[in-house]
């Protein structure tokens, strides 16, 4: 698989991009450990996480999107780092896909892309965000992506049938990023339809709009099991790069 390598932005003319970040899933699998607001190298997961669209020169605003037992955790959160780009924390909804669309529809109207991250991928990179962003800007929607290593399998029950070309399948990460008008017209679709999303590149396919990816990182793991949490601080301990 070969991903299309585009030119880092130039920041004289920055896009103006939203990002809104889902923070409000419910750590089932950490064994009811809230992952988010785990301590890696004395700082929360989720602080990490939105350290670095922080610091990145082409983020503009960030929306955080959480549970509301969480809300004043966030917002303290936010003081004592002294986050300046995060200009709102709200409530999502039932389904991550419901989140994201409260969202979307929170970030400034100036927005001209906005970017959706998983809370819980906190060893994302700026290149990778640049990556997309670049191709976001150009393609009007874009994710970064990894090649599948492993040997995938169709089951029938228990049964082997049939072995799976990796060659046309990727993994997909986030950030993923898309004009404004586009992920809204999306997510509206998708929530009007009652469709199950498990990405908000597949709300964009269904309206028939292709997404284009860049090259992801291997480090930009999204943190579900508890071993994710061990990887993760080796990652952060000797920090990111893409």
């Amino acid at each position: 698989m070969v991903f299309r390598m585009l030119k880092s932005l130039s920041p004289k003319k920055p896009p103006t991009c939203s990002v809104v970040i889902a923070a409000a899933g419910s750590s089932l699998r950490c064994k009811g450990e809230d992952k988010l607001f785990y301590s890696i190298n004395d700082r929360p997961v989720l602080a990490h996480t939105i350290e670095v669209f922080e610091h990145c020169v082409f983020i503009d605003e960030i929306v955080i999107v959480t549970q509301e037992k969480n809300l004043e955790k966030i917002a303290e959160m936010c003081r004592e780092y002294r986050y300046k780009k995060v200009s709102r924390i709200m409530v999502g909804g039932a389904t991550r896909a419901q989140s994201v669309f409260n969202g979307v529809f929170a970030v400034s109207k100036k927005a001209k892309l906005i970017a959706i991250h998983d809370g819980a991928r906190a060893c994302i990179d700026t290149d990778t965000i640049e990556r997309t962003l670049a191709a976001a800007a150009r393609y009007n929607a874009a994710a970064p992506a990894v090649e599948v290593v492993s040997t995938l399998k169709r089951l029938t029950g228990k049964v082997i049938t049939e072995t799976v070309d990796r060659n046309k399948l990727v993994e997909i990460q986030t950030p993923q990023i898309f004009r404004a008008e586009i992920i809204k017209a999306a997510l509206t679709n998708a929530m009007k339809k009652s469709i199950e999303i498990t990405d908000d590149c597949m709300a964009a396919e269904i309206i028939g709009v292709p997404v284009h990816t860049v090259l992801g990182s291997r480090k930009n793991i999204k943190i579900t099991e508890i071993d994710d949490l061990q990887i993760a601080t080796s990652i952060l301990s000797q920090g990111v790069e893409a």
